[in-house]
């Protein structure tokens, strides 16, 4: 599984960007809170609301960096269906599973991924993932085989196998997937490109 990470974009930009992951096969979209600008918060909602409106059941849409209980109301006011976490916070958890979302907390120890995983995390981030490498992800997978991982923070098409490998679900990819010079192109193909590149290097 893919996560594509939109931070920082308007909500028709997040739309457009949407498409080009879906043509390339990825079927999970985060758009992601600022939480320095709370009145941005509105667009988040909106990206969210225009991406789940456009392709219904065959994207699912979620919200990044969500860190209370407001943004995870937001979030599923929207139509949101997964929340994802850059800390772990066991009651945010609990509440997005109670309400019926997937939650994907972030982590870095395993003490972080357990609490996590028993809070009832769907997927736990582990972040920085690219800084800390693959060989991390293998270490820790060894006494937390029943967890499941996700890879995130410096994934690309050049390295998400070796994460695969070592033992990832899957990943969130953000940089790789919103290249601003592309975006601001129009060079919508160059974007699916790097979609379908990353999800079937995701399958070796």
């Amino acid at each position: 599984m893919i996560v594509a990470i939109i931070r920082g974009f308007e909500p028709e930009v997040c739309l457009r960007l949407a498409q080009s992951y879906a043509e390339g096969g990825i079927r999970h979209v985060e758009v992601t809170f600022n939480q320095k600008d709370p009145a941005n918060w509105k667009n988040t909602a909106k990206a969210i609301r225009a991406i789940k409106d456009h392709f219904g059941s065959d994207v699912k849409a979620g919200a990044g960096t969500v860190l209370t209980p407001e943004q995870l109301r937001i979030c599923e006011d929207a139509g949101g269906e997964f929340m994802v976490t850059p800390n772990t916070n066991p009651a945010l958890i609990r509440q997005c599973v109670a309400d019926g979302l997937e939650a994907m907390p972030g982590a870095l120890t395993p003490t972080e991924a357990v609490t996590a995983f028993e809070a009832g995390a769907t997927y736990v981030k582990i972040f920085p993932a690219g800084s800390l490498g693959p060989g991390y992800i293998k270490a820790i997978k060894a006494p937390l085989s029943h967890i499941p991982l996700l890879a995130v923070g410096g994934i690309g098409p050049d390295n998400i196998a070796d994460f695969i490998k070592a033992g990832c679900v899957g990943a969130g990819v953000g940089g790789n997937l919103t290249n601003k010079e592309w975006i601001a192109a129009g060079a919508w193909d160059k974007i699916t490109a790097t979609a379908a590149a990353l999800v079937k290097n995701a399958q070796l």
